[in-house]
């Protein structure tokens, strides 16, 4: 069962879209440095189907659902990024590991970013990171990760 923290609605994690953010816990990656070090622990609330379609309906104006990790079972983010198509909204997926996992059907989302955090080499915004957010269109994913970068490496490292 996947388990979220919180949520708030943000401006940055996708371009151009409205996102409910989800922050999931129990995340198996533990990248050094990372800045959740609290969703490393199995904890908050079952983030359940009927829990997604309230926190959406809760959030009226929003045009993306990203998952903010849920690498530990990929398959139920597959499944609630389904559901969030029901709603005519956008579907993302914040994963740490380096690949997308066999369990995640393309067509259940619009936006997959992969990658762990490796500090020296900065977080998305930064030219020199090692993530890579992409935009899926026709099951084919587009690299998109030049959207959130800024021109400043050294403002980004900060």
């Amino acid at each position: 069962m996947l388990k979220y923290v919180e949520t708030m609605v943000v401006f940055t994690e996708i371009p151009d879209e409205i996102t409910l953010a989800i922050n999931i816990s129990n995340c198996p990656c533990h990248c050094p440095g990372c800045h959740s070090k609290h969703l490393w622990e199995d904890k908050g609330k079952d983030l359940t189907q009927r829990v997604l379609d309230r926190l959406i309906v809760s959030n009226d104006g929003i045009s993306c659902v990203c998952f903010m990790g849920g690498d530990s079972e990929p398959d139920l983010v597959n499944l609630l990024a389904e559901r969030v198509h029901g709603f005519g909204l956008k579907s993302a997926w914040y994963s740490g590991k380096e690949s997308i996992s066999d369990k995640i059907d393309l067509k259940n989302f619009d936006y997959i970013k992969i990658g762990p955090y490796i500090e020296e080499k900065g977080p998305l915004t930064c030219k020199t990171t090692n993530q890579v957010l992409f935009e899926i269109k026709d099951l084919k994913l587009e690299d998109i990760t030049y959207k959130l970068q800024k021109s400043d490496t050294e403002t980004c490292l900060q």
